[in-house]
């Protein structure tokens, strides 16, 4: 157990020192030469920083909710084949770090057994984090993102509802098959010995009332599109990375539900012998995790801030 500890503490130490240096990567507004003239360290340093100081790394709440704004109306003004293959890449994103999470955290019996907040927080810091961060780094479509920012769009009156509908809905078919296609590859490659993590997690998820499913999907994505909002902000690749591994880490270890996670997680552990009928995934767990993920996001985020800083605020 103490060797468990020490561990992790290693572990966490190194997320720390990762994160100082993708702060300490500033970027600097070039300090002009003039002919002839040599500048000191203490001089160059000097100038750099005003020029640090006024370089605004991160929006105001107000510019960055019209900026998240901005980011839905181009989703919902892009055509349809190009949401769908960027929905498959997402969904394929999220399914790595969902599989990167049952292999470390989903991977720690006897840590879970001794002491279980330490094992949550090992299953939350590993995995989707990074699953998210290629999504937003690489302007993939996520459903579930969309669902706060294209309903943004459409409260200010930049994108109509079949547009939002037409980002919903093959947002969520490109998730799917990204998603579906992962659980197949990660069976077919055997690392997962017997579905590791995924039998147990399939069947507890699929187990859920409808009522627990449906308000862990609206807790769920309502961090979710916090992350995706709050990264939108972000101007450097450090603020979008610390900006999302907080939401997403917190969700994870929380026990909430993302429809795309369980896209893969579910499938995986049926591939695997985990006893849930395609027609319980449907409709005992996507069903209602999906409700309430649009609700987290359309409702929690999206029409939140649209009545703080939208054109209703005025």
């Amino acid at each position: 157990c103490s060797r468990d500890v020490a561990a992790v503490q290693a572990a966490m130490q190194l997320l720390l020192a990762l994160a100082a240096a993708s702060a300490a990567l500033v970027p600097s507004e070039t300090v002009p030469f003039k002919h002839g003239h040599r500048a000191s360290p203490r001089a160059l340093l000097v100038a750099q920083a005003p020029a640090a100081a006024s370089a605004a790394l991160i929006a105001t709440p107000l510019a960055g909710y019209d900026g998240a704004v901005a980011a839905g109306v181009k989703k919902a003004n892009m055509p349809v084949n190009k949401i769908f293959l960027l929905s498959i890449l997402s969904g394929v994103h999220i399914a790595f770090g969902a599989f990167l999470m049952v292999s470390v955290g989903g991977a720690c019996p006897g840590l879970a057994a001794t002491n279980p907040g330490l094992q949550k927080m090992i299953f939350g810091a590993f995995g989707l984090p990074f699953g998210l961060m290629m999504t937003l780094v690489t302007g993939a479509e996520l459903f579930t993102g969309n669902t706060a920012l294209v309903t943004a769009a459409v409260l200010e009156g930049k994108a109509s509802l079949p547009q939002l509908l037409k980002s919903w809905i093959v947002s969520f078919s490109g998730n799917f098959v990204g998603s579906l296609f992962m659980a197949a590859m990660v069976t077919a490659g055997g690392t997962l010995v017997g579905g590791g993590a995924s039998v147990g997690i399939a069947a507890a998820k699929s187990g859920l009332s409808f009522k627990a499913a449906l308000v862990r999907g609206i807790l769920c994505n309502w961090l979710v599109c916090m992350a995706v909002y709050m990264a939108s902000f972000c101007k450097d690749l450090g603020g979008k990375m610390v900006a999302i591994w907080f939401p997403i880490s917190a969700f994870a270890a929380l026990g909430l539900e993302h429809s795309v996670a369980n896209m893969f997680l579910i499938p995986l552990g049926m591939m695997n012998g985990a006893a849930v009928s395609p027609a319980t995934f449907l409709l005992k767990n996507l069903l209602p995790v999906t409700l309430g993920n649009i609700i987290g996001g359309a409702i929690c985020v999206a029409t939140a801030f649209s009545l703080a800083y939208g054109k209703r605020a005025e």
